[in-house]
């Protein structure tokens, strides 16, 4: 294997048979040795945190296969806490895709003169740029399209493929008598085709369980409990 980029939460090797693999760490994103999913620093190590995140993205790759959704996932080895993926590039420089069923976060802090924090949200589909420096902005359908990022026909799939996914990721999560408030996804794009990337773990979604927030590391406990 040869390293070929390493990242705050997990480092990505070339194969020989072309794929790559994905070796998730220990270390999640935090501020003073607080865990924040949402940080753009690595702020602690938390033993095990690898594989939990593993075994949740497994779950649902798996899920997402049944239901004939493309995602880069081939396999996975918990115990080593590493999965296999196709090769696939990214659209820019990094986009993430947030879906949301209630006004919260920073959807909340933008448009709160309009809408009551917690109210629902029809399955709300929103872009931003993967860009630290700029605070992760937000981009819209036309922007895309006007920088060359990528066609429309190209968003309206992420879209539609992203409220697939969700909608699989909250039924599962309502099984265990959790409600999903919102999740942050990322796609490629391996030759012509659209395809879901990266992981589908606790600490890309906000969940509650009666009215309550759940943290990511508590959430993957309970969902596998």
């Amino acid at each position: 294997m040869k390293l070929v980029y390493t990242g705050k939460t997990k480092n990505v090797y070339a194969l020989d048979n072309g794929n790559y693999l994905l070796k998730f760490k220990d270390d999640v994103t935090g501020t003073d040795g607080v865990f924040d999913p949402g940080a753009n620093t690595v702020g602690l190590s938390i033993a095990g945190v690898g594989a939990i995140n593993l075994r949740m993205s497994v779950f649902f790759f798996e899920k997402l296969k049944e239901a004939g959704i493309k995602t880069h996932y081939v396999s996975a080895n918990t115990e080593d806490a590493t999965m296999e993926v196709l090769p696939a590039r990214v659209f820019g420089k990094g986009l993430e895709v947030i879906c949301r069923h209630r006004a919260v976060g920073s959807f909340f802090r933008r448009y709160g003169d309009y809408i009551e924090e917690g109210a629902p949200l029809p399955a709300y589909v929103e872009t931003t740029f993967k860009d630290d420096d700029r605070g992760d902005p937000l981009v819209t359908r036309d922007g895309l399209e006007a920088l060359g990022i990528m066609t429309g026909a190209q968003y309206d799939t992420i879209r539609e493929m992203t409220q697939k996914i969700t909608a699989i990721v909250a039924d599962e999560l309502a099984k265990k008598g959790l409600e999903l408030y919102d999740i942050k996804f990322e796609f490629g794009y391996s030759g012509d085709e659209v395809i879901l990337i990266d992981e589908i773990a606790s600490g890309n979604m906000r969940v509650y369980k009666d009215g309550v927030y759940i943290e990511p590391m508590a959430l993957s406990e309970l969902f596998f409990a």
